[in-house]
């Protein structure tokens, strides 16, 4: 058995991109247009992992997005994408400051939610042991859930 990818719908492909790419960091390895099921794919790989994911079927984050509008709930039922990050508070500022909430901030220097234009739940580990607590995070509370 080989693990291939996890598939997440999308309402908004441009909102979430910015999201996946431009905030959190991942990469775009691959991308299919479906004319015929009117549909979109496009895989993202963590940037470590992009050059093996281009070349082979190394795990990735399958955005299905419908070109035809449709309403989608339930994104904490999914339940999370996982990531290793070399500097969760850089990470976690970067995102701040693109508008995203920190659901669960870095406070101990090691994990940290945020949720997806989607609403689908993101967790970022400190790759390593935790970083020493700092402000602002250290003192920052927890907002809506994970």
């Amino acid at each position: 058995m080989e693990y291939l990818h996890t598939m997440v719908r999308v309402t908004d492909l441009d909102s979430s991109l910015n999201f996946y790419c431009n905030l959190l960091g991942l990469v775009e390895v691959r991308r299919r247009d479906h004319e015929k099921g009117r549909f979109t794919l496009v895989f993202l790989a963590a940037s470590g992992d992009a050059e093996a994911a281009k070349e082979t079927q190394r795990p990735t984050v399958e955005l299905t997005y419908n070109w035809d509008p449709e309403d989608y709930s339930g994104g904490r039922n999914f339940g999370h994408l996982a990531y290793r990050v070399d500097d969760i508070y850089g990470v976690c500022q970067r995102l701040h400051d693109g508008g995203v909430t920190i659901n669960r901030p870095p406070r101990d220097g090691h994990m940290a939610f945020v949720r997806s234009p989607d609403g689908v739940s993101i967790e970022l580990l400190q790759s390593g042991d935790g970083l020493a607590p700092m402000e602002p995070w250290a003192s920052m509370p927890n907002t809506g859930e994970w």
